[in-house]
């Protein structure tokens, strides 16, 4: 068991971690500066909308991990909130972020081709199939009728408050969860474990409702002609595998740097069944969407995957079920597997880059299509703006742990369970 002295230290921001964090932070701004000013724009767009619902749905995973935590009443996982709470510190700033790109790419403009009419007109860098001028308009030359039909829901005013209020809303839950942890830390008692209990489950209700509208508007909407009622539920499999596999791999090097000692491998054991469990429940949800419209083909629903069987992605296309299903299924399926942090650690990172993968698959058919440079489909733009943001979630994160006063809540009611904790 641990000393109380262990518990009040304070992670130290500095040194290797934040230079490495500002380095991988300007290698993502010089990418992004080039890719605006070298003619690739569309694309550069088409990226930071990958990595800023990207970053924003692994900090939203903070949240609903905590929420889950308290609703259950489970007491393995007391001892490592202070994790997951973080995530939740970085969320207004991830939220922001997208905000901003989503705003930037519908309000920024160039010429493009319409695919309907294949004339030469002006619309926004992302989602031109909603958001172009005149699209809902009859008699004008980009006028599209099954478009015209969804305008009640797809029209920029009522998408921005959607999106205003999913972020803020989740902001606002697990800020709340954060406020109440901290209370409990300083004056003890059950009360405010038992208004986290309250708050979780509100959230977690609003929570169900709302994440597949939220994927729907921010990715869905990309290919505004197809939809899929499984698609939300597919998003929140791949939001709930990365953001776990992102919190494992940031608690094996916390420990590894001396901090969260009191996380054994039992505790790493459950993040490995939660990452090997939902991957299989992501499989599920990516066979069952594809089997069905390949089987129906409707032209409608067929069209959204005739896009990714382009030459350029069909290699990706098959090589994402792969890599988020077949390599963590045979890496985590034994026990021991789970319980070894170096194989842990791989398969985190494997399930970070496979997700990105499956990110990249949902945004780039739908933005820019099939527009080859360098020698692959995935070159220096998507290279340098994930390393770009994982800089800056790194930077956001390891800053707002420096400034937590006590590492574990040390009047958590089951804390004690969980520092014995054994499986």
């Amino acid at each position: 068991m641990e000393t109380p002295n262990s518990f009040n230290e304070q992670f130290e921001f500095s040194g290797k971690a934040k230079t490495r964090s500002l380095v991988a932070i300007a290698i993502g701004v010089l990418v992004i500066a080039l890719g605006f000013f070298t003619g690739y724009a569309e694309r550069t767009f088409a990226n930071l909308l990958l990595m800023g619902y990207y970053f924003t749905c692994v900090c939203i995973v903070g949240v609903v991990f905590c929420a889950i935590q308290y609703a259950a009443q489970a007491g393995w996982s007391a001892s490592l909130l202070r994790i997951p709470q973080t995530f939740i510190k970085v969320l207004p700033y991830a939220a922001v972020l997208l905000l901003l790109i989503v705003a930037a790419g519908i309000y920024f403009t160039h010429p493009i081709i319409t695919e309907e009419t294949s004339k030469h007109v002006t619309g926004p860098y992302l989602y031109k199939e909603w958001a172009l001028k005149g699209i809902t308009t009859p008699g004008s030359d980009v006028y599209d009728a099954k478009i015209a039909g969804k305008s009640g829901y797809l029209n920029i005013p009522f998408f921005f408050i959607r999106l205003l209020g999913y972020l803020g809303g989740y902001s606002i839950f697990g800020l709340l969860l954060v406020k109440y942890s901290n209370n409990e830390d300083e004056l003890g008692g059950m009360f405010n474990y038992k208004k986290s209990f309250t708050i979780a489950c509100a959230f977690l209700a609003v929570f169900g409702f709302t994440v597949p509208l939220f994927a729907f508007d921010t990715i869905m909407s990309l290919d505004a002609h197809w939809f899929s009622t499984m698609f939300g539920w597919y998003n929140f499999a791949a939001m709930w595998v990365s953001g776990l596999s992102v919190m494992t791999l940031l608690m094996i090097y916390l420990k590894k740097q001396g901090y969260f000692t009191w996380i054994t491998t039992d505790h790493l054991h459950n993040m490995g069944q939660f990452m090997f469990g939902f991957s299989i429940f992501w499989t599920y949800l990516w066979f069952a969407q594809y089997l069905l419209m390949y089987y129906a083909n409707i032209p409608e629903e067929a069209a959204y995957f005739y896009k990714r069987w382009e030459p350029e992605f069909q290699p990706w296309f098959w090589f994402n079920i792969v890599i988020n299903f077949l390599a963590p299924f045979l890496v985590l399926m034994a026990r021991d597997s789970k319980r070894a942090v170096g194989v842990l650690q791989a398969a985190c990172v494997i399930l970070i880059l496979g997700h990105w993968l499956d990110y990249f698959m949902m945004v780039m058919p739908g933005t820019v299509g099939p527009q080859s440079y360098w020698y692959t489909e995935i070159g220096w733009i998507e290279v340098g703006t994930f390393i770009g943001f994982a800089g800056l979630f790194s930077f956001l994160f390891f800053n707002a742990l420096s400034k937590v006063k006590s590492l574990v809540p040390k009047n958590h009611p089951f804390l004690q369970e969980s520092l014995h904790h054994h499986i």
